[in-house]
């Protein structure tokens, strides 16, 4: 992710521009392969090493902040450690209190002498005050050399860590990617993200809104047209807490929406000192290519131990993570998972509310009582605060739950719900 002095943008009355570079330019390619020259095989530099590579490649360079981004999505593509023979802070506290041993036993005793002689013997004995002695003396008492404690030191440092691996892309893929980048770092500052999709397939929308799940995002999703749907999300200044973590989190969404054939993105974002409101417009004539896999659906992580639990202990149902996209009226449902059970080969869908907004529950628990009528369950976070008014109504089994959902009780209420809607 790109840094906020790094984020280049040009200003058209109330809408804010990306300054997009060219990935299939000559040019371009060039500085994009000498940056990767810079990166590949350095296993073992410090950090601070190559960005002083880069200083020196590109320092004078009128386009450094390009520089400086391309450079900066290379650095998170690097995997560093810190490399010392001895923890770096027990090292610190060996050599301190071996110079302070050596300072004190070199204090003048108290004598009748007046100041300014005493003064003359402190001067005098602390130029003997030799560093390589106390790095000897400490790296003699670890079985080091000097030169290992003296590197070990500070070797903690974010500037000192050394880098072990670099995830290698071409130079095309990271023009790519620094164009995805600068779109990003504008969704940081959004107040609200509405994206039109069209002449998408149900699968397309499924996996948009299974990866708006995993980021977390606060999301409401409704048709507006007979081939188009909208989805409108939360941006990061509209939030009250976790603005920062929430901010990261739209912004990778935005590769899941770039896989899509026609969409139309529109944000709203507040820029600049000052966060004067702007529009932020985004669509395929931009040209910005994901980097992400076409891939199926994702599982938050905290219903992965639900998943592996329910499939090792529950022998009469099979859980599918592929579902069906379920008209809720304006608007589409995309439950969680689908219990079939074996015997029966009946069907029960079942919705997991995790993190949700409030408001966007009732709302949703709504749309659920007035358009759902097949058999499902809901398991509902504690973390909510649905009081049992709020549930009643719901043709759903209803299973609350702490952590996770507990796959002996899914198991239960799917096998009624099924009975009771035959």
């Amino acid at each position: 992710m790109l840094t906020g002095r790094m984020v280049r943008v040009r200003h058209a009355r109330d809408r804010l521009i990306p300054s997009y570079i060219e990935a299939g330019a000559p040019e371009w390619q060039e500085v994009a392969e000498r940056l990767l020259t810079l990166f590949r095989g350095q296993e073992g530099r410090s950090r601070s090493e190559l960005e002083d590579d880069v200083k020196e490649t590109f320092g004078s360079d009128p386009q450094t902040l390009i520089h400086q981004g391309l450079a900066k999505l290379l650095e998170d593509r690097c995997e560093f450690e810190v490399v010392s023979g001895h923890p770096p802070e027990e090292l610190r506290e060996l050599v301190f209190k071996r110079a302070a041993e050596i300072r004190a036993s070199r204090e003048p005793e108290a004598s009748a002498e007046d100041a300014a002689s005493a003064r003359l013997q402190l001067a005098a004995k602390q130029s003997h005050f030799n560093r390589d002695q106390i790095l000897g003396a400490v790296a003699a008492e670890l079985k080091m050399t000097a030169d290992e404690v003296d590197r070990g030191l500070f070797a903690d440092l974010k500037s000192e860590q050394r880098l072990v691996k670099f995830d290698d892309i071409s130079a095309e893929r990271l023009l790519q990617r620094y164009n995805v980048a600068l779109a990003q770092a504008v969704l940081l500052r959004a107040t609200g993200v509405a994206i039109d999709i069209r002449k998408e397939s149900p699968q397309r929308y499924r996996q948009l809104l299974r990866a708006a799940k995993f980021h977390r995002l606060i999301v409401d999703f409704k048709k507006v047209g007979p081939d188009a749907n909208r989805l409108y999300v939360d941006g990061p200044l509209s939030l009250f807490t976790a603005t920062q973590k929430y901010g990261l989190q739209l912004a990778l969404f935005l590769p899941w929406v770039l896989q899509c054939r026609d969409f139309e993105l529109e944000a709203e974002v507040r820029w600049g000192t000052d966060r004067k409101e702007k529009t932020f417009k985004l669509s395929p004539r931009d040209g910005l290519v994901s980097h992400l896999p076409e891939v199926g659906s994702y599982t938050p992580p905290e219903l992965a131990m639900f998943v592996q639990l329910f499939r090792k202990k529950i022998a009469d149902w099979d859980l599918i993570e592929e579902t069906d996209v379920l008209s809720l009226g304006d608007a589409f449902w995309v439950p969680d998972f689908r219990l079939v059970q074996r015997a029966t080969g009946k069907a029960v869908y079942l919705e997991v509310l995790g993190f949700w907004r409030r408001a966007s529950v009732e709302q949703h628990l709504a749309r659920l009582k007035e358009h759902i009528r097949e058999p499902y369950l809901l398991a509902v976070s504690d973390q909510l605060h649905i009081e049992d008014a709020g549930l009643e109504g719901l043709s759903a089994g209803i299973h609350r739950f702490r952590q996770m959902p507990l796959p002996d009780e899914i198991a239960k209420l799917a096998t009624q719900v099924a009975q009771s809607s035959s």
